[in-house]
């Protein structure tokens, strides 16, 4: 007898308990759809090895199908590693106020492009404009989606077919293969170098100027650092050259902040409010960096240019929608009210005194009695201020397979990225939010992780 015959059949299965109870969860059509692609995947199997599920580890096949099939890629996590902006972890956190202005927002309608009092169609332009005009002084702002964007669209509608003069030493590339060279060709600007890797001169701009160059870019060292013998002239500097010879300069700032970092014992950052006042025509920024915001890029500068890029073709393309909008306003309106250290979270984190990091470190360490709290370094991250860290103090677990155990925190939920540093297992408080504090210890609980440090 032909052992396939035992297989049961597809409304055999729907109509079990288990196949009930898929359909009440899942769905009837994606039930189905299971069912069939384990028995397909089953009788070619058996093809292959002459071999057949039992009942129950067929039911457990088509469970395991249907969970993967709906299981989410985006998950939240509980961020340990110390890392205030770590860009594969979706970069800033964004305030409650920012999360209330999501919902509020998007669970009904709103006036994205609506206005209230002429009851006509209005711009979605508008409403962060005021703010960000308010807060750096600028003429004019924009708001994209992201700061490649917004480098894209500033090139493409300012210096198509016109020469673009940049540093070698600021041909970077950032995350995700973004290559300024590329940009400009992406552009039709054309790029015209000047300097050295390491150096480069105020007479190499104007002689760059003097053969036609029409635009001037200074893209911001923000994710690394040439050190030694080398030389940059200010952005003051190449504004004032540009005035006099009527081109203009686009500041590629990237992190994008509005709060001096000086003051928390890290380098100056260059901020918004510096680059404008330098003389800078349009400065771009990144909104999900220092500012603390959603994913956006961020123009401001000269009315004018604004009032270009606003009619541009690409800039419909690469706008921003509400949900970010909404965030984005209620973001700097934090800054409006000065309470951005405290309502931000990436201010709030860069601003923690390390009694209160030390204080919940040791928390940790007397609620599992094991482990120890140890003296590190947190990092700002997300392409912003390189090799700056900040003291902290961890909780650090020694462990038999360090690796391991890492991968073990990567499947609890929610998962736990910490760091590895010296065959120690690092938990930073800098980077985990207070409300976490029970989540990870209930993680790190059930990981075997208390009264003994022996773990596997």
């Amino acid at each position: 007898m032909n052992d396939l015959k035992q297989l049961p059949s597809v409304e055999r299965l729907l109509q079990s308990e288990s196949g009930k109870d898929w359909v009440r969860r899942f769905g009837r059509p994606l039930t189905l759809e299971a069912i069939r692609s384990v028995l397909d995947a089953v009788r070619q199997n058996y093809r292959e090895k002459s071999f057949l599920p039992a009942g129950d580890e067929l039911s457990g096949l088509v469970e395991a199908q249907l969970s993967n099939w709906l299981s989410p890629t985006l998950l939240a996590v509980i961020n340990a590693s110390g890392v205030i902006l770590h860009t594969n972890l979706g970069r800033a956190p964004l305030s409650t106020a920012a999360l209330q202005a999501i919902q509020a927002t998007s669970r009904g309608y709103c006036t994205l492009e609506y206005d209230l009092e002429t009851g006509k169609r209005g711009t979605r332009l508008i409403h962060a404009e005021k703010l960000l005009t308010h807060l750096t002084g600028a003429q004019g702002a924009l708001v994209v989606n992201n700061n490649a964007a917004a480098v894209l669209l500033v090139l493409s509608g300012l210096a198509r077919r016109k020469r673009v003069v940049i540093a070698r030493s600021q041909l970077v590339e950032i995350g995700g293969g973004f290559r300024i060279p590329d940009v400009l060709k992406q552009s039709g600007a054309q790029l015209l170098e000047v300097g050295t890797t390491n150096r480069v001169h105020l007479s190499d701009y104007e002689e760059a100027i003097k053969q036609g160059a029409a635009v001037v870019l200074r893209a911001h060292h923000s994710n690394f650092k040439i050190i030694g013998f080398t030389q940059e002239p200010t952005l003051a500097e190449l504004c004032k050259l540009a005035e006099k010879y009527g081109v203009i300069v686009i500041d590629d700032l990237g992190s994008g902040a509005l709060i001096d970092t000086a003051q928390y014992g890290l380098a100056h950052e260059p901020t918004v409010q510096e680059s404008l006042a330098a003389g800078a025509s349009l400065v771009c920024f990144s909104g999900d960096k220092l500012l603390g915001g959603p994913q956006a890029g961020i123009i401001v500068g000269r009315a004018d240019l604004i009032g270009k890029l606003k009619k541009h073709p690409l800039a419909r393309a690469i706008r921003s929608d509400k949900l970010c909008l909404a965030a984005l306003t209620a973001t700097l309106m934090h800054y409006i009210k000065d309470e951005a250290q405290i309502q931000i979270p990436v201010w709030r984190s860069i601003a923690m005194t390390l009694e209160e990091i030390q204080e919940r470190a040791e928390r940790w360490c007397d609620f599992l009695r094991t482990g120890q709290v140890i003296a590190s370094n947190s990092t700002v991250g997300g392409g912003s201020l390189p090799e700056e860290t900040l003291p902290t103090y961890v909780f650090a677990l020694k462990v038999k397979s360090p690796q391991w155990f890492v991968a073990q925190l990567r499947k609890l939920s929610p998962p736990v990225i910490a760091r590895l540093e010296d065959d120690q297992v690092l938990f930073d408080p800098r980077t985990v939010f207070p409300e976490q504090d029970e989540m990870l210890l209930s993680g790190l609980k059930s990981l075997g992780v208390c009264d003994s440090s022996d773990v596997a």
